[in-house]
């Protein structure tokens, strides 16, 4: 699946567990045209002919500012969406991703982040897509 295909998009998540066992959830914009307000897990579309694994660790970069870097692929997942209209088919890859680096920056003022342990994910207001993601990218571990 190495082009984009009318109707399908690709996409990359990074599941960043730190030394403590917490993992990294980030509340999206409320000018956010998907899921705003809702937290989740660094992800995004990947660049045309970019691999997932370095999608991966881009997006997280470019949501939250740290480096990291893959330990393994948890999984794979998908989802339905719809774009000007038109239904679209998301492919997401989901790796679990242990930061290199600890400062968190956001891109938008009214994002915030939290690290919480396992047991604590369903006191925020994450989507059973987000959780499922996290729980794939913990188990094993």
């Amino acid at each position: 699946m190495d082009m984009d295909i009318p109707g399908e998009k690709r996409l990359a998540a990074a599941v960043v567990r730190d030394d403590e066992g917490r993992v990294l959830l980030v509340r999206r914009s409320a000018t956010e045209r998907f899921l705003p307000r809702v937290w989740g897990v660094p992800c995004g579309k990947l660049e045309p002919g970019e691999d997932a694994r370095d999608g991966a660790l881009r997006e997280l970069k470019e949501e939250t500012g740290l480096l990291g870097e893959i330990v393994r692929k948890a999984g794979e997942s998908s989802f339905l969406s719809e774009y000007r209209g038109q239904e679209t088919k998301n492919w997401q890859e989901n790796f679990l991703v242990r930061p290199l680096t600890d400062r968190v920056t956001l891109p938008c003022p009214d994002q915030v982040h939290a690290w919480l342990h396992p047991s604590e994910l369903t006191g925020v207001d994450i989507d059973d897509y987000n959780l499922d993601v996290v729980r794939q990218a913990l188990t094993d571990c």
